[in-house]
């Protein structure tokens, strides 16, 4: 099975680097891309991806609004929090906003997006 992800951020620096992460990880795949919340919202509605990496801060409502969001849809994805805050304050994130994980930007990586998929779907 491939998850089909969907990224959602306004930094297009860092929008680049995580595609490019996905891409490379096996069993993963990027169907799509995001700059702020409501385009988030359009968007998952009509690709319907697996996964949706979603940054925090984001222009318009924020990676957390976004979040409770798309997981009062029918059949939502796992969304996993991204930002620059310390792990600490993502578990906060997290409760608030009923994603599955938190991962701070300077830890992106395979493994980390492996890591929390996994624990996602379990």
């Amino acid at each position: 099975m491939v998850v089909r992800v969907l990224v959602v951020d306004d930094q297009v620096a860092f929008l680049h680097a995580v595609t490019t992460v996905v891409g490379e990880t096996p069993g993963f795949e990027i169907v799509g891309s995001a700059s702020s919340g409501e385009e988030s919202l359009v968007i998952a509605a009509e690709l319907r991806p697996d996964l949706v990496l979603m940054d925090v801060n984001l222009p318009g409502i924020d990676g957390l609004e976004a979040t409770r969001r798309l997981l009062g849809r029918d059949g939502p994805p796992v969304v996993v929090l991204l930002s620059t805050y310390d792990e600490d304050v993502g578990e906060h994130f997290v409760a608030e906003s009923g994603a599955a994980a938190y991962l701070t930007k300077s830890a992106f990586g395979p493994e980390r997006l492996e890591e929390a998929w996994s624990t996602a779907v379990r």
